[in-house]
């Protein structure tokens, strides 16, 4: 407790909290984990995954990184969606990205030093793919918004590809992919309507 004081003593007084509500609390969440969805997210500070879609710990499996990005390559978030599908046995995995993302920010700015750079690669790779709708748009902040949208629904598609998935609707699990959208300036999540429940979707 020399450094950072006062996180430890924020944990200890929520801890005290959480007991005082229901003295069961820990034992109950040390004795399973059986969360029925997977959220994939951003890393983004301002976006607490369990609080804005009111669930418990226990409750919502995740996974975040810079832009919510679904990379085949990425060996941290394909571990973790193989976890969650085949031994948690989720029932819904959701992509779930934000407006006013720094990561889809960062793709219509200067390149990044490394290793973000290559990162956000993939990014500038989307927004180059949807060049033309996007240069229709009236500015950069509609530009950057609806990029952020667009993301969410390529990330949902990747998901649909991989074999992970793939493998549980053909053993018959039924899984349900979706891709959402968080406002900050609202707190209310959108659904951007690219949901799939098979492979054909």
């Amino acid at each position: 407790m020399r450094f950072l004081p006062s996180l430890f003593e924020n944990n200890r007084r929520w801890a005290r909290e959480q007991v005082a509500r229901d003295p069961d609390f820990f034992s109950r969440l040390c004795a399973i984990q059986a969360p029925e969805h997977l959220w994939i997210g951003c890393a983004d500070s301002r976006v607490p995954a369990n609080e804005i879609v009111g669930l418990a710990p226990g409750e919502l499996f995740v996974h975040r990184n810079i832009a919510n990005l679904v990379l085949p390559e990425d060996p941290n978030c394909q571990a973790v969606i193989q976890f969650a599908v085949e031994e948690l046995g989720v029932a819904h995995v959701v992509v779930t990205g934000h407006y006013g993302c720094g990561g889809v920010k960062a793709a219509f700015g200067p390149p990044a030093r490394e290793p973000l750079e290559g990162w956000i690669r993939h990014l500038r790779d989307l927004r180059r793919a949807h060049g033309t709708e996007l240069d229709a748009l009236p500015d950069e902040a509609a530009r950057v918004r609806r990029l952020c949208e667009l993301n969410v629904a390529h990330q949902v598609a990747t998901l649909r590809r991989l074999p992970v998935v793939r493998g549980a609707w053909e053993r018959g699990h039924s899984l349900t992919l979706h891709g959402w959208i968080y406002d900050l300036g609202d707190g209310l999540i959108r659904d951007l309507q690219v949901s799939s429940d098979r492979p054909e979707a």
